[in-house]
């Protein structure tokens, strides 16, 4: 999926903003200054510390990481193949080999969905002759007694995991989301460059500095949010799984 807004035109919006934001603080602060008590000092910096420590909280909400869990679940399953009968061994091996293959054809076809979802069905057809073919080959006599207790749990943890990271491809925050961050983000620049009013001149470092980091964070939430359609890929990290169908040669 696409995101809502260029994640590239966002932070361009949101750093023009934020300096604009800082000079309006800093103006504001020129003029309160002189009429504030100290009392009305120390409320201000409560107020600040508390929506400071609220942008941190959206800022720092991770997407969580699938692509090596589903790499282990698969070959997990894959190793315990060798606890079912010889003679049932090379088409149960076979089928792992297409449904990797399979999976990773479904993230090369990203972030186009619709691609993407008909190799989903193609996946979970080859789950379903997985699933078949281990039941039965781990009922055959001179299979592992514990076959069934050991094999079958790892697929249906391989399965699971296949829809857990498929939904996750396709949730993402909702847009009011988004626009909270750069309010927050505006809020902030406000507060910063209110505080910043008890120097003589502008100091360019620290407002270039605090404008440039918040940008390039919020910038990296929202590319990564999107990893198959932004400039961060996630293509360098389907490696791993790409390794486990190369072990299966």
């Amino acid at each position: 999926m696409e995101p809502p807004i260029s994640p590239l035109l966002f932070a361009l919006l949101l750093f023009a903003s934020m300096l604009a934001m800082l000079e309006l603080g800093r103006r504001l602060g020129i003029k309160r200054r002189p009429k504030e008590s100290d009392g009305e000092r120390g409320s201000l910096g409560t107020i600040e510390g508390a929506i400071f420590a609220l942008f941190g909280l959206v800022v720092v909400n991770e997407k969580r990481a699938l692509i090596a869990v589903e790499a282990n679940s698969i070959e997990t399953a894959y190793l315990r193949v060798q606890l079912v009968s010889q003679a049932a061994r090379p088409e149960l091996q076979d089928l792992f080999r297409a449904y990797v293959d399979s999976r990773l054809e479904t993230y090369r076809r990203l972030p186009n969905i619709s691609a993407a979802e008909a190799e989903v069905g193609k996946s979970k057809g080859i789950q379903g002759q997985i699933w078949t073919k281990a039941i039965e080959a781990t009922q055959l006599r001179d299979s592992h007694t514990d076959a069934g207790k050991l094999l079958l749990p790892a697929i249906n943890n391989m399965i699971d995991i296949n829809t857990t990271r498929w939904m996750a491809i396709q949730t993402h925050p909702p847009i009011i989301i988004y626009v909270l961050l750069f309010v927050l983000g505006l809020i902030c620049s406000l507060l910063a460059g209110y505080r910043m009013a008890t120097g003589q001149h502008r100091s360019w470092l620290h407002i270039l500095s605090f404008a440039v980091i918040t940008v390039v964070v919020i910038y990296v939430i929202i590319d990564v949010e999107y990893p198959r359609a932004g400039l961060i890929r996630l293509h360098a990290f389907d490696q791993v799984l790409a390794d486990v169908r190369e072990g299966m040669n």
